[in-house]
């Protein structure tokens, strides 16, 4: 079973910063967001090796029960493991914009912003979901991150509360017809014919990680290429394999790890040990 541990290790051993060159000459993507999550498909399933178009797919079926598409979260899952969301943007400091799902705290198999593919891909209540955000810059990779929601953002009842709020209060306009929706409103023969209608959407954005966590890890921006990750500790603990990523760590002097204390997203009185794990080019 793959794991954030698996990644790192490989993004270390494969430091891939041309993304297009890397991954649009092996038609494997059309733009500079496919390429990334075709990177970071290669560092979970360990398949940067693989020449032959069909063995890789073979690996990827064996590490992820589920690949996801641009309108529903998530983009992935690990069989037996985390989901995850891969978000690109273009400037150091820009936010994620995540258009009608609201940030997860976690995933949750009863969500009705998730396909049904995704909830019969294997048998699952709810997944940790893993934050991979891909700073590019003309092509290449400068920067990437890996954080867990559960250290980025609220949990769902402070996002639920919000829209239950807002429709709550649509529900009080005078004289209009509500039909059901899985967004914040519909509103049916709002003009006197009674022809047009309205929909009220979310528009959600946060604060990329790297703005977020800035109280522990700034980066060099001297430097080609920078990787943060951020995991709790007792989860970091929970993974068989960290003591082989601590091993790459003492030989490669460029991939640190340490102890660092995080604001927890719910109360930020209370912070959490966590490892801060990060690598520079």
């Amino acid at each position: 079973m793959s794991n954030i541990i698996d990644a790192i290790i490989n993004l270390v051993n494969n430091p891939v910063v041309e993304l297009k060159s890397t991954y649009s000459g092996r038609n494997r993507a059309n733009n500079m967001g496919d390429a990334l999550e075709e990177y970071v498909k290669d560092l979970f399933a360990g398949t940067f090796a693989c020449e032959d178009a069909a063995e890789r797919l073979e690996k990827i079926s064996r590490t992820f029960s589920y690949l996801g598409n641009t309108s529903n979260p998530p983009d992935a899952m690990l069989r037996g493991g985390d989901a995850i969301e891969v978000k690109k943007i273009e400037s150091d400091n820009s936010d994620l914009a995540l258009n009608s799902s609201h940030p997860k705290h976690i995933l949750n198999v009863n969500s009705d912003m998730i396909s049904n593919a995704c909830k019969t891909a294997e048998q699952w209540s709810k997944k940790d979901i893993i934050y991979i955000v891909g700073i590019v810059h003309q092509n290449q990779l400068r920067h990437m991150c890996m954080v867990y929601g559960l250290d980025y953002c609220a949990s769902e009842q402070v996002y639920g509360r919000l829209k239950q709020i807002i429709r709550d209060g649509i529900q009080q306009i005078p004289y209009i017809e509500l039909a059901p929706t899985h967004e914040l409103g519909r509103l049916n023969r709002v003009d006197p014919l009674g022809i047009t209608y309205l929909r009220v959407r979310g528009m959600w954005g946060i604060e990329n990680p790297f703005k977020v966590f800035e109280y522990v890890y700034r980066r060099d921006m001297s430097k080609k290429f920078n990787f943060m990750a951020i995991i709790r500790t007792d989860k970091y603990n929970s993974f068989g394999n960290a003591i082989q990523l601590e091993q790459v760590a003492s030989e490669n002097r460029n991939l640190k790890i340490s102890d660092v204390r995080i604001k927890d997203p719910d109360n930020p009185a209370v912070l959490n040990n966590a490892k801060l794990i990060t690598y520079v080019i």
